[in-house]
């Protein structure tokens, strides 16, 4: 993993004369960024010729939505903040999308946007728009460059909110000001920001340890933040002194170890019967480096298993995510491993280390849902079992695979056979919940861990938003897998018109090309799957090629996972007499 650090650069200290290019590429160097993801435009170019000559590698996507993704999974894996940026107007707003799914994935990002020139601003000239209002309420802030000598001071807050307040962060300069001249000092960032937050308030790690210590069934809900803060190790601690479980947090699966004793699995949509069983019963909730999101805690397989009762402890870096979605009896504001530290030091002092009878049934429930899931896995399918594809596909990759997955169908099952012993390895499309995210995300990943293999899990719909990237793969070099589940249609949006709509299927059947020949032709490796006997077999032959591939597997389109929002879905009624046929009474008349 490539650490956050502080690069030492001969520039910083030193007032000198500079153009406004170059304050603000010094200013990438000290904040040790070495890739910036977007497409050539003439409104940065002056800056865009310094890139190789500094050492910042600029990296041509073929959609800029993309490149925002390829960022947000860099900085998961790398914890360096991404760096975009786009030609001003179309450029900047094909991003939309993308930075909002940063955004609430508390990603830090900084967006260069370069907006029309101070001399026409609001003439509607060629390629001008808002960027400011456009990104405002999806980024933690929008800074705008109003003078050519603040360049640097502007970016360096960029960097200083997206790292404090865990997001994207628009900086927008006028495409003129990154011409002239102007003196100023490049600073190191422990001149700027703090990376490092305390363990929060130590009157509330005293009541949380006490809390826990009066708990008979306390569960422990590790979310992305303990991963941000390199924190698992101490919250095992927590969980081996005082033998309680581990759940991790909505498609948050490498927030603790899978192999871990008192591991039970992932909550949250097609998550962990086991974790699910097992938050259930909890009196007391420790949720370290999680928000707690809405999505996140519904209820799955009719189980409605976030405890109404429990008292919750939540350690969160923001204020704003303490209670903000559910009522806490303890808040802690600090560093998810500093935090952990703190309960885990005292907790050492006040309470013995302690063992019951949970081991035994936490293996048990652990182990009756593994075989479900296998159960699951082996009812044949026309031609593959979506679930056996997931398994097989589990089984055959390395333990130091990194996985992204897309949002969808098989997308959303793989919630429940995705396993990881290390950290940084799953990189979801989270809540913004935005289709084309896993394969420009895998992009990203594999630039920020070269070393490691990386595979997309992708349905054949949101393979269509985001194939033409495998040219940006092939021409970079980049040698991530995309497994494309391809069952023909929308699975997710189908579901629903099976159990609610009477198997009207409008809009959600796919006529697509063959995936496996679009991939030859862009120069990948390409592979049609139908049997799931050859998943392993052509997962182990692309591994050791290490080249990009597309690996097109065939799957069985009647066996669909439960509806994502059966909470915002009803049985349709029809008023007027032309659409009474469509009422969900009329069914079967």
């Amino acid at each position: 993993m490539v650490k956050q650090q502080y690069v030492e650069n001969k520039q910083v200290g030193n007032k000198m004369k500079m153009t406004p290019s170059e304050a603000i590429v010094e200013t990438l160097i000290a904040e040790n960024v070495k890739e910036v993801f977007g497409i050539v435009g003439s409104a940065f170019m002056d800056m865009l010729d310094l890139f190789p000559t500094a050492g910042i590698r600029f990296l041509p996507v073929r959609h800029e939505q993309s490149a925002a993704h390829m960022a947000d999974a860099y900085t998961r894996v790398s914890g360096v903040a991404g760096v975009v940026i786009g030609q001003n107007g179309p450029g900047i707003t094909n991003m939309v999308t993308s930075v909002a799914a940063a955004n609430q994935a508390h990603t830090p990002m900084v967006v260069i946007s370069p907006s029309a020139g101070t001399p026409t601003i609001g003439w509607d000239g060629f390629q001008e728009a808002d960027q400011v209002s456009i990104f405002q309420s999806i980024t933690k802030e929008t800074v705008r460059v109003t003078h050519k000598s603040r360049v640097a001071d502007c970016l360096r807050t960029a960097f200083r909110i997206a790292y404090a307040e865990r997001g994207p962060v628009l900086y927008d300069i006028p495409r003129d000001l990154f011409y002239g001249e102007l003196e100023d000092q490049i600073l190191s960032p422990r001149q700027y920001r703090v990376d490092k937050r305390g363990n929060g308030d130590p009157a509330a790690i005293s009541d949380a340890v006490a809390l826990l210590q009066q708990a008979e069934n306390p569960v422990i809900l590790s979310g992305r933040g303990v991963v941000d803060a390199d924190g698992v190790d101490v919250v095992s601690k927590i969980a081996e002194h005082l033998t309680i479980p581990v759940a991790v947090s909505y498609m948050h699966n490498d927030a603790f170890p899978a192999n871990h004793p008192l591991a039970v699995g992932p909550i949250g949509y097609m998550g962990s019967k086991a974790a699910m069983y097992t938050l259930q019963e909890a009196d007391v909730v420790l949720a370290i480096g999680t928000r707690l999101s809405v999505f996140g805690t519904l209820p799955c397989y009719d189980i409605d298993y976030f405890p109404k009762q429990a008292k919750i402890i939540q350690v969160d870096i923001n204020p704003r995510n303490i209670a903000r979605t559910h009522p806490v009896e303890i808040g802690i504001i600090g560093d998810a491993k500093s935090s952990a530290e703190a309960i885990y030091e005292q907790l050492q002092k006040s309470i013995p280390k302690r063992k019951d009878g949970r081991l035994t049934a936490i293996s048990k429930r652990k182990q009756d849902w593994e075989e479900e899931l296998i159960d699951l896995a082996m009812v044949e399918g026309e031609p593959i079992n979506p679930r056996r594809a997931l398994l097989e596909l589990t089984k055959a990759l390395p333990e130091n695979t990194i996985i992204s997955t897309d949002i969808g169908n098989v997308s959303s099952t793989a919630n429940a056979y995705l396993k990881f012993t290390q950290t940084r390895r799953h990189i979801a499309a989270l809540t913004f919940g935005n289709t084309g995210f896993a394969y420009p995300a895998a992009l990203g990943a594999q630039l920020a861990e070269p070393s490691a293999p990386v595979v997309a899990i992708i349905g054949d719909g949101a393979w269509g938003m985001s194939l033409h990237e495998v040219s940006t793969a092939v021409e970079q070099n980049i040698p991530v897998i995309a497994c494309v589940f391809n069952n023909k249609s929308w699975a997710a949006e189908k579901k629903n018109q099976v159990d609610y709509y009477d198997n009207r299927f409008i809009g959600s059947d796919i006529e697509a090309p063959d995936f496996t020949e679009v991939a030859k032709s862009m120069g990948a490796l390409g592979y049609t799957i139908e049997q799931p006997e050859a998943i392993a077999e052509v997962v182990h032959d692309v591994l050791q090629q290490r080249k990009p591939a597309v690996l097109n597997i065939m799957v069985d389109g009647t066996q669909l996972a439960p509806p994502f929002r059966k909470d915002a879905l009803k049985m349709p009624t029809r008023l007027l007499d032309k659409y009474k046929h469509l009422d969900y009474e009329t069914w079967g008349k």
